[in-house]
């Protein structure tokens, strides 16, 4: 449907059911769903404007009516808003409606979105103020497994809170007051690894590297930033570490002698992560890896890519970039020109071209030419895979299952 200003009935009413339609597949801000959403509302608010001059009805009081012709109790209005306090405080006025509190009422109540979205910002703190974030939906973090990783370590200790208390007081803990917005956290959330369903536990994970950032930089006294050091000779430094026994140990030290803690955190459930790049609220930058796959090439290139994104690509605070790198081809420019960045630092473009390998990848081959790099064989070997597609061959030469035990040893300054 082309957008245009509503002039009739038959247009207002089309329009109405779209923005219904867009609310409940709740587009991400800045796509062109999101877009769109935005645009229509505004139109529809216009026309509404314009056309019936008296009062849309009051949200609180839409709610009650539909309660009474329902027969519902405030206990079962629970599902909508995440818990019976928070049901009391909006209906007595104390708490304002959110907008996944009013995309969920509006479905399964059915009581129009326009109406719920009248005056919702006023019926509390008054016109404009933000909403905190005690409004956030808590229960779509994954609690249980985070509870399970130990997010959690510290807090229930301290009080009996319900896991939807507990994972706010997690984020209240992390996040400052300052930057107190999951949707905020939610929206700077950028990469391959990141999907409609995967954002809260994606939000979550980036909470848990942070604060594991953060408790590195005083332990192990990590120093301050130094972004003049990061550059593509210091990539390549990094690369030809993997030659080393204790290589993996001994970049993660490396990294973090410029002032950016590399953090190994395991994965959430359903995330498909392999790492991240983050910038702290104070601009200090943390690496995230998962080693959702434990081989010697992945752990690699994870780390090479995050620093491409550390060196060109994160600029404002709470920016993250979530890499699902195993599986699939990048799709953003982004991540294609870290993906470069990473690929040429470890086996540089030239070299690369004029090698015989990838058109006959023998094991001769791959190790003559790790050895003229100094680099380790798993990361030729799986950039021939990558390339070639053909994922049956040369799986000796990967270092399976080794990642994990190698950053388990010592690194090589306390050996």
């Amino acid at each position: 449907m082309e957008v245009k200003v509503i002039r009739s009935d038959g247009e207002y009413r089309a329009y109405l059911r779209e923005v219904e339609q867009l609310m409940v597949a709740d587009p991400e801000a800045g796509t062109p769903d999101g877009d769109r959403l935005e645009l229509l509302s505004l139109l529809v608010e216009d026309y509404e404007k314009r056309t019936f001059p008296f009062e849309r009805p009051d949200p609180i009081e839409a709610i009650k009516f539909r309660m009474n012709e329902q027969g519902l109790r405030q206990a079962d209005l629970v599902p909508y808003f995440g818990s019976r306090s928070r049901v009391s405080e909006v209906l007595s006025r104390k708490r304002p409606l959110t907008v996944q509190m009013i995309r969920d009422l509006s479905a399964g109540l059915g009581i129009p979105s326009q109406i719920l979205v009248a005056r919702t910002s006023e019926t509390a703190n008054g016109p404009g103020e933000p909403v905190e974030d005690a409004d956030a939906p808590w229960e779509r973090f994954p609690v249980k497994e985070m509870a399970k990783h130990g997010y959690f370590a510290g807090l229930s200790e301290q009080t009996n809170r319900d896991p939807m208390e507990l994972a706010r007081a997690f984020y209240m803990r992390i996040i400052s007051s300052t930057d107190r917005s999951v949707a905020l956290a939610r929206r700077s959330l950028r990469g391959d690894a990141v999907t409609p369903k995967s954002t809260y536990a994606l939000t979550a994970w980036k909470l848990r590297v942070l604060d594991m950032g953060r408790r590195k930089r005083t332990q192990r006294s990590i120093p301050k930033y130094k972004a003049e050091e990061l550059d593509t000779a210091f990539l390549r430094r990094i690369a030809q570490l993997s030659w080393y026994p204790n290589g993996p140990r001994a970049a993660c030290d490396l990294v973090e002698s410029i002032g950016i803690p590399v953090v190994i955190e395991a994965h959430l459930s359903g995330t498909y992560l392999d790492g991240a790049a983050i910038l702290d609220s104070d601009g200090s930058p943390v690496i995230g890896v998962t080693l959702r796959i434990d081989r010697i090439d992945n752990f690699w290139f994870t780390l090479l890519h995050e620093l491409a994104h550390v060196m060109k690509h994160l600029s404002q605070p709470g920016d993250a970039f979530l890499d699902r790198l195993e599986d699939r081809e990048a799709s953003d420019e982004l991540e294609v020109q870290a993906n470069r960045i990473a690929r040429d630092a470890l086996i540089p473009r030239a070299v690369w071209k004029r090698s015989e390998v990838l058109g006959a990848p023998t094991h001769e081959r791959i190790l003559q030419l790790a050895r003229e790099l100094k680099i380790h064989p798993a990361i030729i070997a799986g950039r021939v895979r990558r390339e070639s597609g053909n994922y049956r061959i040369l799986g000796d030469l990967l270092g399976s299952r080794e990642v994990s035990k190698l950053l388990a040893r010592p690194s090589l300054s306390e050996a």
